[in-house]
C-alpha cells in the first residue's frame, strides 16, 4: 500500500481527482469503478471542474458502480443511480449509456448478481477502481462476515451501517436492509485501487486496514494483498496509523 496523508477532505478530494484524472487522460477509454457515500463527492466535484475547463475528458470513460441498494426505483432519490448522477454524470461529458449500476429496483438477485458480474468482466475489469472505507472496514457493502465475497451478491446490511447511512434518509427505518455489492474477489482484479477515507470516526477501520491482520472481519483489510492500491487519507483517519 502506497499511503498518502493530507491535510483535510478538501486535500484529500484533490489528491484523489489527480490520480483518477491521470488514468483518464493517459487512457481515454479507461473503465473506472466507482463510489457513492459522502467521501468521493469532493473528487467528483473536482474531476466535474477540470472536465469543464477542457483538463479531463470523459466521453470515452466507461464506469461500474460498486453497489445499490435492493428495493429503489433508478429515480429514488435515495438510490445510487440518483446519486451518482446527480453528483457526477449529469456534470461530466460521459455517455450515460457508458455507466453501470447495479439494478436495484430488479429484487430478483439470481438475476441481477450473474448478469452485473458478466458485465464488469466483458469490460476487463477496472483500470481504476475508487473505494472509500465504512466505519466497520466495509468496502462497497460488503459487510465484515467469516469469509470474504467473490462476485456480485446480495447483503444484509448490518446495523451499524444502516445507522451510519440513515442521516441521508428522513427516517432510519426507511434505509433499506439489503443492498448488492461487487464482490471483494472483483474488487481485488482492479488494476489500480484507491481508497479515500476522511475524519476521526474512520481511524480505527484505517487503522485495521493498513495495520491489522488480513481477515473477512475487516473487508478492507485484504487490500493489503493487491499489488497497486492507493490510500489517500486525511491526518484525522490517519490518526492511529504512525507516519513513516
Amino acid at each position: 500500500m502506497r499511503i498518502v496523508r493530507t491535510k483535510d477532505y478538501n486535500d484529500m478530494s484533490r489528491k484523489a481527482a489527480n490520480v483518477i484524472s491521470a488514468q483518464v487522460i493517459l487512457k481515454p477509454d479507461s473503465v473506472l469503478g466507482l463510489a457513492t457515500g459522502s467521501t468521493p463527492i469532493g473528487t467528483y466535484k473536482q474531476l466535474a471542474e477540470w472536465n469543464h475547463k477542457g483538463d479531463c475528458d470523459f466521453s470515452e470513460v466507461h464506469t461500474y458502480n460498486l453497489d445499490e441498494y435492493v428495493g429503489l426505483s433508478h429515480d429514488d432519490p435515495q438510490s445510487y443511480h440518483y446519486f451518482m448522477r446527480t453528483n457526477f454524470f449529469d456534470h461530466i461529458n460521459i455517455d450515460i449509456n457508458n455507466t453501470h449500476v447495479p439494478d436495484g429496483a430488479n429484487l430478483n438477485a439470481d438475476e441481477v448478481c450473474p448478469a452485473y458480474d458478466k458485465m464488469v468482466a466483458d469490460a476487463g475489469y477496472p483500470d481504476l477502481q475508487l473505494l472509500g472505507i465504512g466505519r466497520n472496514g466495509h468496502i462497497g457493502f460488503n459487510e465484515p462476515d467469516d469469509v470474504f465475497s467473490k462476485g456480485t451478491h446480495c447483503v444484509n446490511l448490518t446495523e451499524s451501517t444502516i445507522k451510519a447511512n440513515s442521516r441521508l434518509f428522513e427516517r432510519e427505518e426507511d434505509v433499506p436492509r439489503q443492498a448488492y455489492s461487487m464482490g471483494v474477489q472483483t474488487i481485488m482484479y482492479a488494476r489500480m485501487i484507491l481508497i479515500c477515507a476522511s475524519g476521526e470516526d474512520k481511524a480505527q477501520a484505517v487503522h485495521d486496514m493498513i495495520l491489522g491482520p488480513v481477515t473477512p472481519r475487516c473487508p478492507a483489510s485484504i487490500l493489503q494483498l493487491h499489488h497497486h492500491c492507493i490510500v489517500i487519507a486525511d491526518e484525522a483517519a490517519l490518526s492511529l496509523v504512525p507516519a513513516e
